[in-house]
């Protein structure tokens, strides 16, 4: 299963140029630094949870779960959401993540 939606898909499809240039960046970043794949993960989990985008945060956890995070750490992200994000938000990255680990 694609971690990635299927708008997401659809238009990578759409736009392979784009598409080969967006996967060069993210190699870039990923590669950019000292930070082990697991805190990359966890990071990018939480930039999700902070810009609201449902179908990311679907994908990070599913990415931090592959990558070996634990249930409890992903949760821990989003425990820690909730005095920089407000409960509201915190509360629907929850469920949002939740749909994941509980699937």
């Amino acid at each position: 299963m694609s971690d990635k939606p299927k708008a997401h898909h659809e238009f990578m499809t759409e736009f392979p140029e784009i598409a080969a240039a967006y996967e060069q960046v993210a190699t870039a970043s990923h590669e950019a630094g000292p930070l082990d794949d697991s805190t990359r993960q966890l990071i990018k989990l939480a930039l999700a949870m902070g810009m609201g985008h449902e179908g990311a945060v679907h994908a990070h956890t599913r990415r931090a779960l592959e990558a070996g995070i634990s249930p409890e750490a992903i949760k821990q992200v989003v425990a820690l959401g909730v005095t920089t994000l407000g409960m509201p938000n915190t509360v629907a990255a929850y469920t949002w993540i939740n749909d994941i680990l509980k699937g």
